[in-house]
């Protein structure tokens, strides 16, 4: 049976269950109270990234502060997938764009990096924390992706995790379609398998980090077609279409 929506959806730290109170900070309470204008009474949805999603009542707001009482949950933690976006530092709104449509589109962690033509040199990790979180209560998620300290690329390569495969988005070294390079990852029991898409800034790789990149083992460079995209488009084509044949793998799977 189909849950019925709540338009408001808050994401909190604290343990949900029901019976629990939770009271909201400053900010959140000013947004309840001055944005959303909810009074007591009023019923919205909570979640926390690891228990489900329940639904709540504003017992009271006031200055400063409000408080939830917790009621009963109307989803149960589910599995998501483990899908890392790696990439350079976008300059302005761009970046808070792709932090939100990357959540949108089921990232499990922002992870960002300065290659060698990063121009951006500062990376505010609050500012894209409060983008995920705000497209995560958005497009009823129930979880917030892991939001990475930005390093070197090959910092973070260096201590790249055993088992996760890492597509680099290239349009060069001998990059494959990306339909064809995924069609092998998501079949199966492959499918759940920890993955990471890298994209690289808006002048592209240096031509010896791009070598270097597909020489590792884990790497497997993949295009995204002839066009030349920017970076913020080719982040979210690639994990559009991951998410689109990982679901129909998923109903094939299911259907068999």
């Amino acid at each position: 049976m189909a849950v019925e929506r709540i338009e408001t959806r808050i994401h909190v730290e604290d343990a949900l269950a029901e019976g629990a109170t939770v009271g909201l900070g400053p900010e959140r309470a000013h947004f309840l109270k001055h944005v959303l204008r909810l009074a007591p009474g009023a019923e919205l949805a909570l979640f926390n990234g690891r228990d489900g999603e329940y639904r709540a009542r504003l017992d009271g707001v006031g200055k400063g502060w409000a408080s939830l009482a917790v009621l009963e949950q109307r989803r149960a933690p589910a599995p998501e997938p483990d899908l890392w976006l790696v990439f350079a530092p976008l300059k302005f709104a761009r970046i808070d764009f792709l932090a939100q449509k990357a959540t949108e589109l089921g990232v499990s962690a922002l992870v960002p990096v300065f290659t060698r033509r990063t121009v951006v040199e500062r990376v505010n990790l609050d500012r894209l924390r409060a983008n995920a979180v705000e497209a995560a209560e958005q497009s009823e998620r129930l979880s917030v992706p892991e939001v990475h300290e930005a390093r070197r690329l090959d910092q973070a390569i260096g201590h790249w995790p055993e088992g996760r495969r890492l597509y680099v988005c290239a349009e060069r070294g001998g990059a494959v379609p990306i339909a064809r390079a995924l069609a092998d990852c998501l079949a199966g029991p492959a499918a759940n398998l920890p993955a990471a898409f890298l994209i690289g800034p808006e002048g592209g790789f240096d031509p010896a980090e791009l070598d270097a990149l597909v020489k590792l083992p884990f790497v497997t460079p993949v295009s995204l077609g002839r066009r030349i995209l920017r970076a913020d488009t080719a982040a979210l084509a690639a994990l559009a279409v991951w998410q689109a044949l990982r679901d129909a793998a998923a109903n094939v799977d299911a259907s068999g």
